[in-house]
């Protein structure tokens, strides 16, 4: 699994570096990510491609997102996760500053503040 998702992550990574000379997608970029959660910090890495898609990656592994949403410095995007066994659709709203991320996820249990610092 893991040598699954360090392939996926190159790939993306291949990806970016290839785009960034016309990337105007300030969110495009791999991000160092740290979800505050009940259940404590859940760090991992936000791979996002200049197109509005992108790869969520932790130790909980791996989840595609994509309909990234743009606008300015603002960023927004809903991703379904697998919570335990059960199934959770989460709304990110978030703002881009430069290398810094700062936003929220909205769930059904209340927001998951989230930071984010471009690598």
């Amino acid at each position: 699994m893991r040598i699954i998702r360090n392939t996926v992550a190159a790939a993306m990574l291949v990806i970016l570096a290839a785009c960034a000379a016309g990337n105007s997608n300030p969110f495009a970029g791999s991000w160092e990510t740290t979800v505050i959660t009940p259940l404590g910090d859940q760090v991992g890495v936000w791979m996002i491609a200049p197109d509005g898609t992108g790869i969520m990656s932790s130790d909980q592994g791996d989840q595609a997102i994509d309909g990234i949403v743009v606008d300015g410095n603002n960023v927004s995007f809903d991703v379904d996760i697998d919570a335990g066994g059960q199934s959770m659709s989460l709304g990110f709203s978030g703002v881009i500053e430069g290398d810094s991320l700062t936003g929220a996820f909205g769930s059904d249990f209340g927001d998951f503040d989230v930071t984010g610092t471009r690598q």
